[in-house]
């Protein structure tokens, strides 16, 4: 058996922690030193770390857990509030980027017919990917998770993920005749039905609990956990739909009782003590820049400003249409524009269908880990007082 892991958790985590205290030095989200850490440590510089099933599967629980955590932080009021003016900017926030990313592809591609086609499409489909897991983080660090436009990004992304799963969906399934469109639609919307029911019903035996057993606190700590990781595997196994999302409305189901804090507090220790510096640092060490040439190197920057500018665009305009503040909108549009592990999974998704070519795994991921570093270091400036 092999101990090398033991090493691989070590450099992890004192390099997150080395590079987060440096980035709070130049005034920078921890999380910025974090994603460095990874690239830094992984094949792309250093070639020390490599991505393991082991760190993956770590890395995977990290991203549970931190999403768990924003449902318990979440304001579950203003989340209602917010829900119409959600959908109307997720909606943009996917519509512009997926036309952006289809006619930077079209550009790019030489190729002709029905699979071109189907490629361009699906490079629309992974700019449409939103990592609300990085903003979430940057927003916690800030102390804004839980203002107006903190609350609109968590629901936006949110309805965003759903609307990345039909699309990715539909996509897929043209190009792979086994794949039911209608029955994983139905799927989707069966997680939420059930979700509702099976939250009420969890609620009001969580209070019950909480009522009898006063001595013991860690039990519901335990029993909030085992609520996180049923929801996140039903959520994938059974319903198609992302298991960060299953995490996240299990957070909301346990949030707004007497002991959200208490639970609260013992999760946030566990993610920034050991799940959240793996994850963060995953991203970074799956990027492989291999060889690029002149073309790739001008698709990954074209890539790259449409990626950014279609996010922004797209959700401010939404934000717009819902009446916020330029600055709320700005803010908000900010929020959406991390790909991060999302649309990591969506381009393994179109390698896996024939849709994405190795050459172009290389700008894709760039792009991913790029937006993923600077969306802390933009937020920070547009929620700044001044």
């Amino acid at each position: 058996m092999s101990y090398k892991f033991l090493l691989d958790l070590a450099l992890i985590l004192l390099s997150t922690k080395a590079l987060g205290l440096l980035s709070k030095k130049f005034n920078l989200p921890q999380v910025v030193g974090a994603l460095l850490a990874g690239i830094l440590l992984g094949p792309a510089l250093l070639n020390i770390l490599h991505e393991t099933d082991f760190i993956h599967s770590l890395a995977e629980l990290g991203v549970i857990i931190l999403m768990f955590t924003a449902g318990l932080e979440a304001d579950v009021k203003e989340l209602k509030k917010t829900g119409k003016a959600a959908t109307i900017i997720a909606i943009l926030g996917v519509f512009i980027p997926l036309i952006g990313g289809f006619l930077v592809a079209k550009v790019f591609n030489t190729g002709t017919g029905t699979k071109a086609l189907m490629e361009n499409i699906f490079m629309g489909v992974i700019l449409t990917a939103t990592s609300v897991s990085i903003t979430v983080e940057t927003l916690k660090e800030l102390g804004k998770l839980s203002t107006k436009a903190g609350n609109t990004i968590l629901g936006a992304a949110l309805i965003d993920d759903i609307l990345g799963i039909i699309i990715l969906t539909v996509v897929t399934s043209l190009s792979d005749a086994t794949v039911n469109v209608y029955i994983v639609l139905g799927k989707i919307v069966a997680f939420f039905v059930i979700s509702i029911i099976v939250g009420i019903i969890l609620k009001k035996l969580f209070l019950k609990w909480i009522g009898r057993h006063d001595q013991d606190l860690r039990r519901f700590v335990i029993g909030a956990f085992v609520v996180c990781l049923l929801f996140s595997y039903c959520a994938e196994h059974f319903f198609g739909v992302a298991d960060i999302t299953g995490a996240f409305i299990a957070g909301l189901i346990m949030a707004g009782t007497d002991r959200t804090h208490y639970i609260n507090s013992r999760f946030e220790t566990l993610s920034y003590m050991f799940l959240s510096p793996i994850f963060f640092a995953s991203i970074g060490i799956q990027v492989t820049l291999g060889e690029m040439n002149g073309k790739l190197i001008l698709l990954t920057i074209v890539l790259l400003i449409v990626a950014i500018l279609t996010k922004v665009i797209g959700c401010l305009i939404g934000a717009k249409i819902c009446r916020y503040t330029t600055r709320e909108a700005l803010q908000i549009g900010t929020g959406m524009v991390s790909r991060g592990e999302v649309a990591l999974i969506v381009a393994n998704k179109g390698i896996m269908a024939g849709l994405v070519t190795s050459a172009m795994l290389a700008p894709i991921v760039i792009m991913v880990v790029i937006t993923t570093v600077i969306t802390p270091i933009f937020l920070e400036m547009v929620f700044k007082e001044k």
